[in-house]
């Protein structure tokens, strides 16, 4: 078996590879901080809001809706919260995938990502790396897990290793989104 096709550290849910690269040992995670993202989407289009402040802000311009898990917070309701809180909107949402990201040096971000669906034209050149890989996954409803690796330097921030995966029983339906 490959490396890449070994799921990495922090992954638990039963998923096999569609998407991996970098090189190079897994960062070692240590400290988990919860944060959710929503995605709105209505026909062809994919709400973003514009990144103003908090990680990443020198490498991104576009975000997803969502924030950090409060204290005794499920992911569902800092998600539902977040949405209503920066876009004025409540909707029924569903889990579609969790992400870790890791930093040395930091509190690596477990994201869990809820949606509201339907699909989008999106500006991936001015989005984290990754988003190219498993976004699409989240659009086809496909749910995932996946792992990036990234490494800090200054303000920016270097993809190093990544690796997302979905339920092998959907495996066979997911070249069609890719």
């Amino acid at each position: 078996m490959n490396s890449m096709d070994a799921k990495p550290p922090g992954i638990i849910d039963e998923v096999k590879m569609v998407h991996g690269g970098g090189s190079g040992d897994w960062f070692p995670a240590e400290e988990i901080r919860k944060y959710t993202n929503v995605f709105l989407v209505q026909g062809d289009k994919l709400l973003l809001g514009y990144k103003k402040r908090g990680l990443g802000i020198h490498n991104l311009e576009f975000r997803y809706l969502g924030g950090k898990v409060e204290p005794n917070e499920s992911t569902l309701d800092t998600a539902q919260r977040e949405l209503q809180e920066e876009a004025g909107i409540i909707a029924p949402l569903e889990h579609a995938g969790t992400l870790l990201f890791v930093v040395p040096g930091s509190k690596w971000a477990h994201i869990d990502i809820f949606q509201w669906f339907n699909k989008g034209e999106i500006p991936f050149d001015n989005m984290w790396d990754t988003d190219r890989y498993w976004l699409p996954l989240l659009l086809a409803k496909r749910p995932f897990s996946g792992r990036a690796d990234y490494e800090k330097k200054g303000e920016d921030f270097i993809l190093k290793k990544w690796w997302f995966g979905i339920n092998p029983n959907t495996v066979s339906q997911t070249n069609q989104c890719i």
